[in-house]
């Protein structure tokens, strides 16, 4: 199941992006450190006695609504996906994300704020491997309604696909695939931001949540599109739920090759699939995990 492993990566400098959390309305500063090979991404509390650490990785995620949570040793850090997808995209495999907050800027809804800091700086080759694991045989995760699909390929690459189909008409079906490189998620995935129905910014108004947010920093829709605002991809949607996926992946804490296709799918099943595929992994390569 290990395929052909390439370089860990790091970043030469330290970058930073400042913004304001969409859930909580803090303001909060984010920079990205270089580390050291087989760190992994970990997130540092820095505002917290002891600056406390929370891996990026799948054991440490916690259930909650329309975000990905991390908790570790009863210290949390929210809406990491569009982080983690930044760096998973551009192949950034080892830094420690510094925050001032629990909650990660929220920006325009997309990575783009990230990738953007993150070209500021280089990507440094280091000597340690990077593991590559191999979808070997097809798992599946969900009901009919909603479900992830990942199946072998004969080749290195992850390629993911998201069909999404929404109830409202100015959303419908829309379907985005592409092979995850660096290219392809700077040009064709990063800029994709975070959408929700009118209907649902007003119950999360109600509740006192997003009262900083505005229709220019998220895309809402109404039955005609969205308000106050324009899409930057005809299928725009579709596209903000694949870059979501290739951040809830990289909790996997590898690289990945094989074909995924999600339908109508979230947070919480990219979850469930990454569990599916580590526990593929231990039943193919018991010794090897152990080690």
């Amino acid at each position: 199941m290990y395929g052909q492993p390439r370089n860990q990566t790091t970043i030469a400098d330290q970058v930073s992006v400042s913004g304001f959390g969409f859930w909580s309305g803090r303001d909060v500063k984010l920079t990205f450190i270089p580390a050291n090979a087989n760190t992994g991404v970990v997130f540092v509390r820095t505002d917290l006695p002891g600056q406390p650490r929370i891996p990026a990785v799948i054991q440490n995620r916690a259930n909650g609504p329309r975000r990905t949570t991390l908790v570790a040793s009863g210290t949390t850090v929210e809406m990491v996906e569009h982080v983690l997808a930044a760096l998973a995209g551009l192949d950034i495999d080892n830094c420690e994300i510094h925050v001032d907050r629990a909650e990660m800027p929220g920006c325009d809804g997309s990575s783009v704020a990230f990738t953007d800091a993150l070209a500021k700086t280089s990507i440094v080759d280091l000597a340690e491997e990077r593991k590559t694991i191999r979808i070997e045989a097809p798992v599946r995760v969900g009901t009919e309604d909603s479900w992830i699909l990942a199946e072998p390929t004969q080749n290195q690459d992850l390629e993911l696909t998201y069909r999404l189909d929404y109830e409202c008409p100015s959303i419908g079906e829309q379907t985005f695939t592409s092979i995850i490189t660096p290219e392809t998620f700077i040009n064709d995935i990063s800029e994709a931001r975070t959408f929700l129905l009118v209907k649902e910014a007003q119950q999360l108004a109600e509740q006192g949540i997003g009262q900083r947010v505005t229709y220019q920093d998220v895309v809402v829709f109404n039955d005609e599109g969205p308000l106050e605002n324009e899409l930057r991809f005809e299928n725009e949607c579709a596209r903000h739920k694949l870059l979501d996926m290739v951040g809830d992946f990289s909790l996997l804490g590898t690289d990945l090759a094989g074909k995924i296709t999600a339908y109508r799918s979230g947070h919480l099943l990219n979850s469930q699939m990454v569990f599916a595929l580590l526990q593929q992994i231990v039943k193919n390569n018991p010794t090897r995990m152990s080690a």
